[in-house]
C-alpha cells in the first residue's frame, strides 16, 4: 500500500510539474540546425535555464539563413539570430527589431602557416577569397583599414567571392593566398593544422577607433512584440547570460554539444569551443552602442537613419 501511495504521489507530482511548465510563457526562436547559436540555446534547454528564469524556450530548427529570417519576419516565431546589418536594413524598411547581443565574432583572415602575409599591407597583389559577398562586414572593414594605409584592395588584389566551404577548399588547394571568412570556418581550418590567422579581425576595429568587443550578431525580436513582452525578453537574456557563463567556465558541458558541432576531431572541437567563448559580447554601454552605429555607417548604412540606442538591448541589473 505504501509503495502504491508513493507511486500515485510521484505521478501526481509529474503531472503538476508538466502543468506548471505548460503555464509558463513561451518564447520561440528560429535557429539554424547546425548554427553556433544552437549550441547555447540547446544548453539552455538541457540545463533548464529557461524554466529557472520563468519561461519556456521553444526552438524551431531550420536548414538555412533565409528560412530563419522568413520565420521571424512572418511571425511564425518570436525571434531569430541575425547580424547587425540585417537589423539595420529592417529598421530602414520600417520594421524595427530589438537587438539582443549574441556574439562579437566578426570573422577571421586565414593564411597558410608559412605565408608571408602578416598585415593589411601584405595583401596587396594577393589572391583573396571573401565569404559573404562584397558587402560582408569583415571585407568592408578590411577595405576601410587598407584605404587608411593608401591601399585599394579592389584594384591591387585579385578577388574571389564564394561560400565559406568553397573558400576553405580553395585555400587548401592553393587557389587563393588568403581568405576572409566566418569565424567557425576559420576555427575548423586552424584546428586541422597548417593554417593561422594572418592578423586579428579585432585589430581592424582598433584601427578604426572602435571597441574590439562589439555584438555584431544578435537575437532579433520585432519591436512591437518586444515592447509587449519586455519581462519575457529579460528572462531570455538572463538565461543567455547564464548559459554563456557556464559554457565558458566548464569544458564538460561541451561534450554533450559535440554532435551539434558536427562531431569534429579533438583539435577542431577545441578551436570551435575557444572561438565561441571568445565571442562572448561585453555588456552594452553608451560607447559600444555608439560604436555599433558607427560600424553600420562604415558598412554603408544611412548615417541619418540608424537604429536608435533604444533598439539595442541592455542586460537588466
Amino acid at each position: 500500500m505504501a509503495a502504491l501511495l508513493c507511486l500515485v504521489l510521484s505521478l501526481a507530482g509529474g503531472v503538476n510539474a508538466r502543468e506548471g511548465a505548460s503555464e509558463l510563457p513561451v518564447l520561440s526562436v528560429s535557429v539554424l540546425q547546425f548554427g553556433t547559436a544552437h549550441w547555447e540555446l540547446d544548453h539552455i534547454l538541457h540545463r533548464g535555464l529557461d524554466r529557472q528564469n520563468g519561461y519556456r524556450l521553444e526552438l524551431k530548427p531550420v536548414a538555412n539563413l533565409p528560412a530563419s529570417r522568413l520565420a521571424v519576419t512572418s511571425g511564425s516565431v518570436n525571434g531569430a539570430v541575425a547580424d547587425l546589418l540585417w537589423a539595420q536594413s529592417r529598421f530602414e524598411a520600417g520594421t524595427p527589431y530589438l537587438y539582443v547581443p549574441f556574439s562579437s565574432q566578426i570573422g577571421d583572415i586565414v593564411v597558410a602557416e608559412d605565408s608571408t602575409i602578416r598585415s593589411v599591407a601584405d595583401l596587396a597583389g594577393k589572391q583573396i577569397g571573401v565569404a559573404g559577398g562584397p558587402e560582408s562586414k569583415g571585407w568592408v572593414l578590411l577595405q576601410k583599414v587598407a584605404e587608411q594605409q593608401g591601399i585599394n584592395l579592389e584594384e591591387s588584389a585579385q578577388l574571389q567571392f564564394a561560400a565559406p566551404p568553397l573558400l576553405s577548399q580553395a585555400l587548401r588547394r592553393g587557389q587563393v593566398d588568403v581568405i576572409v571568412t566566418y569565424w567557425h570556418f576559420a576555427a575548423r581550418l586552424r584546428g586541422e593544422g597548417g593554417w593561422r590567422s594572418a592578423f586579428g579581425m579585432a585589430d581592424l576595429l582598433t584601427e578604426l577607433d572602435l571597441d574590439r568587443n562589439l555584438s555584431v550578431l544578435g537575437y532579433v525580436f520585432p519591436q512591437s512584440w518586444a515592447q509587449d513582452n519586455g519581462p519575457l525578453v529579460d528572462r531570455f537574456a538572463a538565461s543567455l547570460q547564464r548559459a554563456k557563463a557556464e559554457l565558458a567556465d566548464s569544458k564538460s558541458y561541451w561534450q554533450r554539444l559535440r554532435p551539434l558541432m558536427g562531431n569534429p576531431d579533438d583539435n577542431v572541437f577545441a578551436a570551435l569551443r575557444e572561438g565561441f567563448v571568445a565571442g562572448t559580447p561585453a555588456p552594452q554601454t553608451d560607447q559600444r552602442i555608439a560604436d555599433l552605429q558607427r560600424l553600420m555607417t562604415l558598412t554603408g548604412a544611412d548615417p541619418d537613419n540608424l537604429m536608435p540606442a533604444s533598439l539595442f538591448y541592455r542586460s537588466q541589473p
